[in-house]
């Protein structure tokens, strides 16, 4: 080796650093790769948003993910334990039809189940039509707002309607075909001054309890449960419960709803749609209850009563 060789060396290196930087092309730079763990539940919401946007436009060219798309993703990443492989592919079957996405049945609690999404968004009414004939069960909510049954979702024969940002997976009624019961109804049943109460007849399986009203927690077979084919509730529990009639049992004058205005406030409460228009039966507050005024009916918002009306509605 010559001596002047460590000498030409550092003459190299020093070229070397003062040679100008060749700024990478505009697409490459923006070519950022949405590398992320399996496990995407563990990251925070935005992290989650940032590797699925990432995801998204890097198979799509540079293009934005649509909000409801990647809302879709966030809910699965959530509440279904969508990894990030899972994402990935589901983004790659969107892309491949034509841009176009659906993203169908969500992931029920059976995988075997048929379910359909209805969601409200922006806070907007939505009517869903359903593959099945009969009423419809909530298997899985999907949005921050609360889903409750009379309140912000309600279901009748072939549909399903959402309100007030409530979006949710479904499926068919536990009484449906094939099921031991007959049709399924709501029951709004109170137990005041904790007192024993039944409500409804002709029931059959179990009381399921749908919407809590009470402060007091209501416990099944503690102090709420279905016997002798009526539910009752015991110890200060009042809510709202899904039940089935017996096979046969029809639309009769046995469904009736008892529904309160606590506080002079307006309520709504759950009625079976398919017993038609409700009517007063009995009055239980001292405040009156005059139709128009402080109790009322319309397929849109359910049952309702103000002014501190409470009484019990059935059939015409």
């Amino acid at each position: 080796m010559s001596r002047s060789s460590p000498y030409c060396l550092l003459l190299a290196l020093a070229f070397a650093a003062a040679a100008p930087v060749v700024p990478l092309p505009a697409h490459a730079q923006g070519n950022q790769r949405a590398y992320a763990p399996e496990d995407l539940w563990t990251l925070s919401t935005a992290e989650q948003t940032r590797v699925i946007s990432l995801e998204y436009r890097e198979q799509s060219s540079g293009r934005t993910i649509p909000n409801d798309q990647l809302r879709f993703y966030l809910d699965q990443v959530r509440l279904s334990r969508w990894s990030f492989s899972k994402v990935k592919q589901d983004i790659a079957k969107s892309l491949g039809n034509n841009g176009g996405w659906n993203p169908g049945p969500g992931p029920g609690p059976d995988p075997g189940a048929r379910t359909i999404r209805c969601e409200s968004n922006d806070g907007r009414i939505r009517t869903c039509q359903t593959p099945w004939q009969g009423q419809s069960r909530l298997v899985k909510q999907l949005s921050s707002a609360r889903c409750t049954l009379g309140q912000t979702w309600f279901t009748s024969r072939g549909q399903v309607t959402v309100t007030q940002g409530c979006r949710a997976e479904f499926a068919a009624g536990m009484g449906g075909p094939g099921g031991s019961g007959g049709q399924q109804v709501t029951i709004q049943c109170e137990s005041n001054d904790g007192r024993l109460r039944t409500c409804g007849s002709n029931l059959v399986g179990r009381a399921q309890l749908q919407r809590q009203l009470s402060n007091q927690r209501c416990i099944e077979n503690r102090n709420f449960g279905l016997r002798n084919g009526s539910v009752w509730v015991n110890d200060g529990c009042r809510g709202v419960f899904l039940a089935h009639t017996r096979n046969g049992g029809g639309q009769g004058g046995d469904y009736t709803v008892t529904c309160s205005s606590d506080r002079g406030r307006y309520t709504t409460c759950a009625w079976d749609a398919r017993y038609g228009a409700p009517r007063l039966i009995q009055q239980l507050s001292n405040d009156s209850c005059r139709e128009g005024y402080s109790w009322g009916y319309a397929a849109r918002t359910g049952l309702w009563v103000n002014h501190g009306c409470r009484a019990r509605f059935g059939t015409r």
